[in-house]
């Protein structure tokens, strides 16, 4: 029997992770890779559940390493500390992203598609259209969703036009009023409560590395930014116990308010005097608002980013 290429996003998975996981799957298999299967590499959060409950569909498998060889391809991320567990000795077949590229190398060539849209979903609704396949209306919602979730229902200054006129064609294929389900969607990820501290900060994690610097930027989605920080003290126990673990230099977490587009964010470690400089801000209490920033990918991160 033929081993499966293995299709998955980023660990802590968002929608579009999760979402463009499977779609990938099904556009392999229209190009004719029978073998491919959709895993994922955490686990599911509340607002992809909406999605797959919406579509009466479970969830990817859950992997948490894969063996020296097995054939991979990779959406939403390209970083390997992003990736499952032995990904350095996996043969990627292909890379479908959005986000920058860092700390990736292969040994041999591979398809490599990477483009500066809201979304991963964006770049597989226009790999269906170059390749003339019918979008149907299971794919139509996935897309859809991915892009409403990237995006915040296309108020992110991470949108491009190629985002707006996807979810335009998505939802008339799908049948679904994109901004009556695309709150629904949104507000059932911020629902927050029955989280731990822990799992809060693990969310929406991404690891990254620059100049010998390790740090994570962490997000939450939430209609109301006081709830969150009502437990403050917890969280920063909680952030300070995954530097000690981790040996980070800097763990910023932002608490964004998806209603009113603006975050407040917790700062800790050795170099949180990089955010100060980045974002032009002193930190009172380890926090400070950021007004009008909602996106970790074109705004938290490169200001960071540069000055680390």
């Amino acid at each position: 029997m033929e081993e499966n290429i293995l299709i998955f996003g980023h660990k802590n998975p968002d929608t579009d992770s999760i979402c463009s996981s499977i779609v990938k799957e099904i556009l392999s298999k229209k190009n004719g890779k029978n073998n491919t299967k959709a895993v994922r590499l955490g686990n599911i959060n509340k607002e992809t559940q909406y999605v797959l409950d919406y579509l009466k569909i479970e969830a990817p498998e859950l992997i948490e390493k894969v063996e020296e060889g097995q054939e991979v391809i990779l959406v939403d991320h390209n970083e390997f500390n992003q990736s499952v567990e032995g990904i350095e000795k996996a043969k990627i077949l292909s890379v479908t992203d959005h986000h920058r590229i860092a700390n990736f190398e292969t040994a041999e060539p591979l398809y490599y598609i990477a483009k500066p849209y809201g979304c991963t979903s964006t770049i597989l609704f226009q790999e269906f259209k170059e390749k003339g396949h019918e979008i149907e209306k299971k794919e139509a919602i996935l897309m859809a969703s991915s892009i409403i979730s990237d995006t915040l229902l296309l108020k992110s200054p991470t949108t491009t036009k190629y985002d707006e006129e996807a979810l335009e064609e998505l939802g008339i294929i799908s049948g679904i009023n994109i901004e009556k389900y695309g709150l629904e969607m949104l507000k059932a990820g911020t629902d927050l409560d029955d989280f731990t501290e822990e799992e809060l900060i693990n969310l929406d994690a991404k690891n990254l590395e620059k100049n010998g610097n390790k740090f994570v930027i962490a997000q939450v989605n939430t209609v109301d930014i006081s709830s969150v920080l009502k437990r403050q003290k917890k969280l920063e126990e909680a952030i300070n116990n995954k530097i000690k673990q981790n040996n980070l230099d800097l763990f910023v977490f932002a608490i964004t308010d998806i209603l009113n587009s603006n975050s407040e964010i917790i700062v800790l470690g050795s170099k949180s005097n990089i955010v100060e400089k980045a974002f032009d801000i002193t930190l009172e209490d380890s926090r400070a608002f950021l007004k009008g920033v909602v996106s970790r990918k074109k705004q938290l991160l490169p200001n960071i980013d540069k000055l680390i």
